[in-house]
This record gives structure tokens, C-alpha cells and sequence, in this order.
């Protein structure tokens, strides 16, 4: 498998004939397999991928992000501009025409109501939105007409395309989910299972953890699609077992996030049942790092909150230390080959943000032994684990079920214990792990450990909503259903100073600036260790048409337009 070309993004588009979609509904089934399990369709009550793709396929914003990481419009008439007139010249509002006609999946018309209706939801004071820093500096929603929504800032706003953009900001029907607001969001098991949409599919069936069956959407706005009369969406499993579903097999017709060794996809492939497809986005493997203090010892509604500061982490030694411990070189060659590339950032991509500030591609053992030892991490007993006025470097290590973040954790505990940090490993079922149950303690949400590895990405080119996940007050607590994009509980007054400057810079040079100072501040004072540059990499049947790879947005951003290829 050629997988270098296909990373510098020679994937073969699909022409679609114009007979491919003579008919809604004409191609019979469709099945999607995902290893990491939905275990919710809201995708404001979870920060998982998997449930925000798989509600990608019902739920929908006014735009959205193409495989180019162009905004284009989708429930909206087009993006609002300055140019325009959609965005005013003082940056303070952004004025969304809505496509007429529009119909929800229950044959209701789509109008400006819901999408005031969505802000309502995700900025309730009493509620937990997963995607609420897309709502930064919103002042107001308003709506002009049935087909006309003003958002309103607070202040002058240069990219004001948070609310209501890519596959994290869908609009949400306001008849649906009107009793579902606050507190009670997490309670609306019928809504957050089964939402009402306007994408090409209605749920059928969902069974949290498993399986979900859906069909074509009868009021979708193309009475020619989707090709697909139903779709079954497989969750589960490893991606192992995915990718040969896929490529092997051919059970399957498309396989997600297949993070598997290279030489693994390579024999998958020669099965003749499918084609891999990758991209480089902005999707990084990182070690967060906990601020707080997970301790069970402590009360529930106190651990892994600001109320109890982690007792050695957030010392400089000894988090730099555990960075230089670690051989990245080592991590891309046997977890990703060519699909992946060293990164000391948290924003690696678009290339104007990636910072040049660090480097970390060489490991060092002794360094990172000299800069513990002079901070007066010592092994005093002997029995190789270093200790300060009593407290002993010893971690709870968790992540996702999963081989390669097996290996990497199995190499990582060893890396660490040669510098004298001692650690305990664990891994979580993937869709527990990312799924967004208040009620389980094993989410990475909660954060029960000292740290904890995982993927993240953003929808976009921008990555202002993205960077604000470091606000002090983005962090997951009691209050917000354990809702909250700052997983680390990072807080620092300069970074939220520098954020705000960023939604007032315009210039696209100076917000790069910007952005890459944001990078450094997290890394450099210790609210993660990146590791892998990612590329997102997935397969489709070769008998599915239309399928285009999108490293901005939504995998399935484009699942209306798949097809079965003729004579297949």
C-alpha cells in the first residue's frame, strides 16, 4: 500500500454519474462500522468523535467544513462575509439566511426559531455543552424572520463563525428538546437518542454502546437522496476487527479511525474488499496532564476539580521531564509509520499555527534524570521511584482500549520508570472512555488519573474555538454535568488575556501569531505533552461511491452523496 500518497492527498475523486442518484433510496443498505461505539446522537452532550459523527448523519449546521477546509454553506443560503454584507464592518454581528423550504425529518419547517433555540441550549447557565466554547463573546441570537438569525458579540469579532458552523454546532429542533434545557439536558434520553434532523437520515433504532439503524429521510431537501434507502451504523469492536470488516471481508462498507500499525493495513488491503483513505489534519495524540488531584480519597464532587491542585504535576521538572523521557521517533514508527509525524504542539495544522518553539524529537533519558534530581525529586529508599517532602512520583496512567495506545502506554511506563515515576496502567472501553455519562467515572471528562492519553481535533481552519478548550472556565465539573472541553483543568489568567485578544485580531498573520503563543503557553506550563502528528485514516468498500475523506469536519460530512457503483 502506497499510504505516503495517499497522505500527500492523491485519494482519486469520484465522479458521480448522473444516474447515481436517480432514485431515493435505490442502492438498498449502507454499513458504517465505527470501533469506538456512539453511546449518545447529541453531540452537545459529549466530546467524543464518534457520537458527533454519528449524529453528523441526522443533525446539521448552516455550514460546514469541505475536505479543503473551505466553509461552505449547507442549511444556510451562503456564508456571511463583510463583503457581502452578511457580517458587519464593525465585526460586532453575523446575519444567517436559511434556505427556504427547509423541513425537518418530521415534515416541520426549519426555521430561524430553532437555531435562536440551539444558543438557548448550549449557553443555559444551568446546563453542560460539550461545544459551548463555539458561543464565546455571543451577546445575543435574534431572530429577524422565519429565515433570517443575527448573532450578536460582545465585542468585535473577526471570525465569528463559532455557533452554527461544522459538525460540533448542529441545529437542534426547539419543539423537540424545549423541556430539555439546563439541568435537565442529560435527563432527555428519548431526544438525546433519537434527535429530529434535516441531514439525509432519520434514526430508526439506537442502542447505546452497539448498533444503530436509521433510514432514508423522507423530507430531506434533494428528493434524489440519499442513494441509500437505510443505514447501519456498527459500533464496537477493535480496529482490527474494523478495518478487515472493511477491506477484507467487505461485511462493511466503511471503517473510521483505523489506528492500526502500517504493516497491518498493508495486508488488509491485499484483500482486494477495500481502499484505504487519509489526510493530515490538526488531529494530535497527546498525554494530558491532570492540574487537579484525582485521589479517591478525597469527597466526590471535590476530586479532579480546582479545588484540590495536583500535588507534583504542575511542578515544571517534573512534567518536562516525563516530555524528554520519551522517544516520539520510536511512537510514530511502530504506532503509525508514515501516518504519523513527531509533534511538540497541541495545534499542528494548518501550517501557519504550527509553532517552531520547541523540539522534542530526540529522547533524553539523563537530562530529564539531571532536571528531577535538581529539583529535588529524589529516590531516597531505593526502591526506584523518586519522592519530595513525602510525595512519591507514582501515576494513574488511563486510556482508550486500544493496541497501539497499549503499546505506546507499555513503552511510556518504561521510559518513565527509567527516570523514576512509577506507573499504573489502565485502559477504558472506548465508548465509555469518550462517551459523556455524568454518572460514570471513567470518562476522560472526569478524569479520574494523573494522566490520560487520547486524539483530539477541531472542525476548521481556524482554531480560535479549539484554543479557548484552555479557558479556566472550560473545565469539566459537578456544576456542568461534567461537561467541559478543558480536559487538563488548565487555568492561567495571561492565557484567557491572550485568547480574548485573539477574537479581536483580524489580520490572519496576527492571529497565527497568536495561536502559536496559545500552543506554547499550554505546553510549555504543562496541560499536555503532545506526541503524534496523526493522519486520520479510514477505508471504504470498493463497491461505495462519493466517499470523500474530510480531515475538517465530519468523516461523514458528505454521506448524502454516497452511492453503490453500478455493476458492483
Amino acid at each position: 500500500m502506497k499510504l505516503k500518497a495517499l497522505l500527500l492527498g492523491a485519494i482519486a475523486s469520484t465522479a458521480l454519474a448522473s444516474s447515481a442518484f436517480a432514485e431515493r433510496g435505490s442502492d438498498g443498505n449502507v454499513s458504517i462500522i465505527y470501533w469506538q461505539a456512539p453511546s449518545i446522537l447529541n453531540p452537545f452532550l459529549s466530546g467524543g468523535t464518534k457520537d458527533v459523527e454519528s449524529a453528523s448523519l441526522v443533525l446539521e449546521p448552516l455550514a460546514r467544513y469541505n475536505q479543503d477546509g473551505e466553509m461552505v454553506p449547507f442549511l444556510a443560503t451562503e456564508i456571511p462575509t463583510v463583503a457581502n454584507g452578511g457580517v458587519t464592518e464593525d465585526l460586532m454581528s453575523i446575519t444567517w439566511k436559511i434556505k427556504p423550504d427547509l423541513m425537518w425529518s418530521d415534515g416541520t419547517p426549519f426555521t430561524a426559531n430553532d437555531v435562536k433555540f440551539t444558543s438557548e441550549y448550549c449557553m443555559h447557565p444551568e446546563g453542560g455543552c460539550a461545544q459551548v466554547t463555539k458561543y464565546e463573546g455571543v451577546e445575543s441570537v435574534e431572530v429577524i424572520d422565519d429565515l433570517t438569525v443575527k448573532v450578536t458579540f460582545d465585542k468585535p469579532t473577526p471570525f465569528p463563525y463559532g455557533p452554527f458552523v461544522g459538525g460540533e454546532s448542529p441545529i437542534l429542533q426547539a419543539a423537540q428538546f424545549a423541556d430539555c434545557l439546563g439541568a435537565r439536558a442529560p435527563e432527555c434520553t428519548e431526544q438525546n437518542f433519537n434527535p429530529i434532523g434535516t441531514g439525509p437520515f432519520v434514526v430508526d433504532e439506537f442502542k447505546p454502546n452497539d448498533v444503530i439503524t436509521m433510514s432514508a429521510n423522507p423530507n430531506y431537501r434533494d428528493p434524489a437522496k440519499p442513494a441509500f434507502a437505510t443505514l447501519t451504523f456498527k459500533g464496537g469492536g477493535d480496529a482490527t476487527a474494523a478495518g478487515r470488516a472493511v477491506m477484507e471481508t467487505g461485511e462493511f462498507d466503511y471503517a473510521w479511525n483505523l489506528q492500526l500499525a502500517p504493516d497491518v493495513i498493508a495486508r488488509m488491503e491485499a484483500g482486494g474488499k477495500g481502499t484505504p483513505v487519509a489526510g493530515f489534519g490538526p488531529l494530535v495524540e497527546r498525554i494530558m496532564l491532570n492540574w487537579t488531584d484525582p485521589s479517591s480519597s478525597l469527597p466526590e464532587g471535590e476530586r479532579a476539580t480546582a479545588a484540590n491542585p495536583h500535588p507534583f504535576l504542575r511542578d515544571p521538572a517534573v512534567y518536562k521531564a516525563m516530555s524528554m523521557a520519551i522517544d516520539r521517533p520510536l511512537l510514530v514508527e511502530i504506532g503509525y509509520g508514515q501516518a504519523g509525524q513527531v509533534t511538540c504542539n497541541w495545534v499542528p495544522a494548518p501550517a501557519a499555527v504550527n509553532s517552531d518553539t520547541f523540539t522534542c524529537d530526540q529522547q533524553d533519558i539523563e537530562g530529564a534524570k539531571a532536571m528531577l534530581e535538581e529539583a529535588g525529586w529524589v529516590d531516597s529508599n531505593g526502591d526506584g521511584v523518586r519522592e519530595k517532602d513525602g510525595v512519591e512520583l507514582r501515576v494513574l496512567y488511563q486510556t482508550s482500549t486500544n493496541a497501539v495506545r497499549q503499546d505506546f502506554q507499555a513503552l511510556i511506563k518504561q521510559w518513565w520508570s527509567e527516570i523514576g515515576i512509577d506507573s499504573e496502567l489502565r485502559n477504558v472501553n472506548a465508548s465509555v472512555f469518550f462517551g459523556g455519562d455524568p454518572g460514570s467515572p471513567d470518562t476522560f471528562q472526569k478524569f479520574y488519573a494523573d494522566v490520560q492519553m487520547y486524539a483530539n481535533t477541531f472542525n476548521g481552519t481556524d482554531p480560535q474555538s479549539y484554543l479557548g478548550n484552555a479557558l479556566c472556565d472550560k473545565a469539566p465539573r459537578p456544576a456542568s454535568q461534567w461537561q467541559g472541553e478543558n480536559i487538563s483543568r488548565f487555568c492561567m489568567e495571561e492565557y484567557d488575556a491572550l485568547h480574548a485578544q485573539l477574537a479581536q485580531t483580524a489580520g490572519a498573520d496576527e492571529r497565527a501569531e497568536i495561536a502559536k503563543q496559545l500552543n506554547d503557553m499550554v505546553v510549555e506550563n504543562g496541560g499536555m505533552i503532545p506526541l503524534v502528528h496523526r493522519g486520520r485514516l479510514s477505508a471504504h468498500a470498493n463497491t461505495l461511491g462519493g466517499v470523500v475523506l474530510n480531515v475538517w469536519d465530519s468523516e461523514l460530512w458528505n454521506a448524502a452523496d454516497w452511492y453503490r457503483k453500478e455493476g458492483s
